[in-house]
């Protein structure tokens, strides 16, 4: 029973693929009933193949002739196999009539894998849709009142406890917390916000209470515009797609008419018969059939996506394993792209007659009782020391935190905050820690009864992979690499010059990325965007092939983007444009052989040098032939 429920649900929501599947059953059984002589069995099976699965290729067809008034390679089929399959019957040639089939089913198999393709972007505005909370708690007349988001008002006071989520862009009117804005601009580290600065929807508060202000509708917030942007970017149709529907319908034009005119003119001017006009007619309309042009591309796109996949790279469809081959221009997100986007102790040093086990052990003892990131990080960093957890420990919000360990007095903090406790703080530790966070480490100082030990720097560790891809990148013709990021101007330029960028982008909001990409789009035509978070979405949807980080990355990100890397390793996408050339290579060998074959048939069937037999032989075998040298791209 819950076999066929599935069964009944996936053939509803992929009627397509079913489709294809029952006709390609459908002619293998007519194809064994005739060789076995059972000819009423073999046309009845023959006949269900071509109606279930030529219909949505003959609705499209027809729709298109209609409507448009244009010819397409739908149509084109239809009429082909119907030509192919009416020629079988008059002359008793029942195996014409499984060539015809053939056609349809190769045409309904590409029909159903472009429509999986389509579908597979379909949950993208449905996963950013869930990021925000759908009520607000807002302070209406001296109490707490639940409202939807939808029916807040501009001037409504929200408020949001700790450990919520944000439901709306609003001013903060009072209190002070730590934000994580990861969602919505990238930062590696939660932000620290207080009365006067503005607030997120769908960004995380921190241990602080705070009272919002709304300024602006709930419909303009940035989530929202990224959901717009998004549904933007997806709908508008790249150049090369609609070349390509072009290029498609004009060959259905000059087929349809040459063999309309090839089946009333050559009587009259060359004195040919009927049977034989009509014959030849029928053979330039089997010889004609665009297969082996359709199999020069499919079969080898394919294979690159199967070799893709088995290196941990999932191509979404296959013209961005073609795109990705001709990209000039690359920008890289930083936080969870070039960097592991988890933070990190990177550094420790100390003072005179301190040790860095000194120093880690002190400051483990007080972040044991934090949940912040820094203190996380730390207490990660000296898992394997022995310390005692502190106690009456006490953190001050934006500035450190102070406890008893051992009986004795320890802070951790800001320079600022140590020094209310400590007058001076050396001078070589000084020097280090400014360059230290002139490198885009968060420093932390430490002191224990009024005596510094020592100062660990606090940091997004750097992909050890994200230098040579870079490097790798620029050999295959990369012209122009760029790191765009919401993360602050100085930590981005430091990540940047270890891993080689020049051009850095940063504090940026989604939108901001977006623009970026359009502004390099018009330099550069072929764009990549890399990235993992939701803040990425427009501009993996905006890119020409947008590649997201299947492990780190965000539900959004993976379904927008174009390509994933499964297993987050950078050089990845090295492979991924390597595969991108060579299926290049052999589409374009693919398609000169699949068009010398066609005119070199038509000329035979026009010389009359070829017979209907010789015609699908030669039609068949020019399709095998550029199926075969695109199943190359599997090694």
């Amino acid at each position: 029973m819950l076999y066929s429920q599935h069964l009944t649900k996936f053939t509803k929501e992929h009627t397509d693929i079913f489709a294809a599947v029952v006709c390609g059953l459908l002619l293998f059984g007519g194809w064994f009933a005739l060789h076995i002589g059972w000819l009423g069995w073999s046309m009845l099976l023959l006949s269900a193949a071509y109606v279930i699965g030529g219909y949505d290729s003959a609705r499209e067809g027809l729709t298109t002739l209609i409507k448009d008034k244009e010819l397409d390679v739908d149509l084109l089929m239809i009429v082909a196999a119907i030509g192919a399959a009416s020629l079988g019957l008059w002359r008793r040639e029942y195996h014409l009539i499984i060539d015809g089939a053939v056609l349809i089913l190769i045409f309904a198999t590409s029909g159903a894998l472009e429509g999986y393709a389509m579908r597979r972007t379909e949950s993208s505005i449905r996963s950013l849709m869930s990021l925000t909370p759908d009520t607000a708690r807002v302070w209406y007349q001296g109490q707490e009142k639940t409202l939807p988001v939808s029916q807040l008002k501009i001037n409504d006071e929200i408020i949001v406890k700790p450990g919520e989520l944000i439901p709306t862009d609003a001013l903060i009117v009072s209190g002070f917390s730590t934000i994580n804005q990861a969602a919505i601009t990238g930062e590696s580290l939660p932000v620290e916000k207080t009365v006067g600065e503005e607030v997120f929807a769908g960004t995380l508060n921190g241990y602080g209470a705070l009272r919002l202000k709304l300024h602006k509708p709930a419909s303009s917030s940035v989530i929202q515009r990224v959901i717009r942007l998004v549904e933007q970017a997806q709908e508008s149709a790249p150049p090369s797609q609609e070349f390509i529907a072009r290029f498609e319908r004009s060959y259905a034009k000059v087929i349809v008419v040459g063999g309309i005119l090839l089946a009333i003119l050559p009587p009259f001017i060359w004195g040919w018969d009927w049977e034989t006009t009509i014959y030849r007619a029928l053979t330039f309309l089997v010889v004609a059939s665009p297969c082996a042009l359709m199999a020069a591309i499919m079969p080898t796109l394919l294979s690159g996506i199967a070799n893709g996949a088995r290196q941990g790279i999932l191509f979404k469809n296959g013209a961005q394993l073609e795109k990705i081959g001709k990209i000039r221009a690359f920008a890289f997100d930083k936080t969870g792209t070039l960097t592991t986007g988890q933070v990190q102790v990177s550094q420790i040093i100390c003072a005179d007659g301190f040790t860095q086990v000194d120093v880690l052990k002190a400051a483990a003892a007080l972040e044991a009782s934090s949940e912040h990131p820094i203190a996380k990080a730390i207490v990660q960093a000296a898992e394997n020391l022995d310390w005692v957890r502190g106690v009456d420990v006490q953190a001050i919000p934006g500035q450190g935190i102070v406890g008893m360990v051992n009986h004795q007095k320890v802070t951790l903090g800001n320079a600022a905050f140590i020094q209310k406790d400590v007058n001076q703080l050396p001078r070589k530790l000084q020097e280090l820690t400014i360059s230290l966070e002139n490198e885009g480490n968060t420093v932390v100082w430490v002191a224990q009864d009024e005596t510094i030990l020592g100062a660990i720097a606090i940091a997004d560790m750097i992909r050890p992979e994200a230098k040579a891809t870079i490097s790798r990148l620029r050999q295959l013709g990369v012209e122009q690499i760029v790191m765009i990021s919401g993360d602050n101007q100085r930590t981005a330029e430091s990540v940047a010059q270890a891993i080689g960028i020049d051009r850095v982008y940063a504090q940026l909001l989604p939108e901001d990325k977006l623009e970026i990409i359009r502004s390099l789009q018009q330099q550069y035509q072929t764009v990549a965007m890399v990235g993992d978070g939701i803040n990425d979405a427009p501009a993996l949807a905006q890119a020409s092939v947008g590649v997201a980080m299947g492990i780190a990355g965000s539900d959004v990100a993976l379904e927008t983007a174009d390509i994933v890397l499964m297993t987050d390793r950078l050089e990845k996408i090295v492979v991924a444009i390597e595969l991108g050339k060579r299926s290049q290579t052999l589409v374009k060998q693919n398609i000169t052989l699949a068009l010398t074959s066609i005119l070199l048939l038509m000329l035979g069937n026009f010389l009359g040098n070829i017979n209907l037999p010789i015609g699908v032989i030669g039609h068949e075998g020019s399709t095998v032939l550029v199926t075969l040298n695109g199943l190359r791209l599997l090694r």
